[in-house]
């Protein structure tokens, strides 16, 4: 519909003007108030006087509204750079950051690595003097058996086979065998 408008407020007035064969008698009527042909030069004139009033009236507008329609995309350029700028230098630092903790995390394994070949070797020592102390002990605790055993069988063969009435010690003999317990 208002294409339809447009098309006839452009249309009509050129259909109307297109009549460029004027009547003999409007000719002649202009030129005896005119003394001129044609009114060419004063329409050249009256347009010329209103452009520069339109352009006197609307030139500084227009510029101002192009100015500011510049500067606030100037403005939003700066502000979209500043924010690009930012960014790259928050990526820049996260990266950074990221490289440090890589770096700290090869350390920590690193470290944690010798710990435990430290630990476990501690461990094998301390294994290793353990079980030589336990066979220390056994074998300690094997002759002492042995020992005993052996006291425990002297014992009851003397018990069983030999008396008191048949054994006859002399006292420097008696004093001879304290002496060496003694000592």
């Amino acid at each position: 519909m208002k294409k339809l408008a447009l098309f006839a407020l452009l249309m009509v007035p050129a259909i109307l003007l297109a009549n460029g064969h004027a009547v003999e008698g409007e000719v002649t009527r202009y030129f005896a108030q005119t003394g001129r042909d044609s009114d060419y030069w004063p329409r050249v004139v009256n347009f010329t006087i209103f452009a520069a009033i339109l352009y006197y009236l609307v030139a500084n507008p227009i510029k101002a509204f192009f100015q500011g329609r510049s500067e606030g995309i100037s403005a939003q350029l700066n502000e979209i750079e500043e924010k690009l700028q930012a960014a790259k230098d928050a990526k820049k630092e996260a990266q950074e950051r990221l490289e440090e903790s890589e770096a700290k995390a090869a350390q920590i394994l690193e470290d944690a690595k010798k710990e435990a070949e430290l630990l476990a070797s501690k461990i094998a020592e301390a294994n290793e003097n353990e079980l030589l102390l336990m066979a220390k002990q056994l074998e300690e605790k094997m002759t002492l058996e042995e020992r005993k055993a052996t006291r425990e069988a002297i014992d009851e063969i003397l018990s069983e086979h030999i008396t008191n009435e048949e054994i006859t010690l002399s006292e420097s003999k008696v004093v001879d065998i304290i002496s060496k317990k003694v000592a």
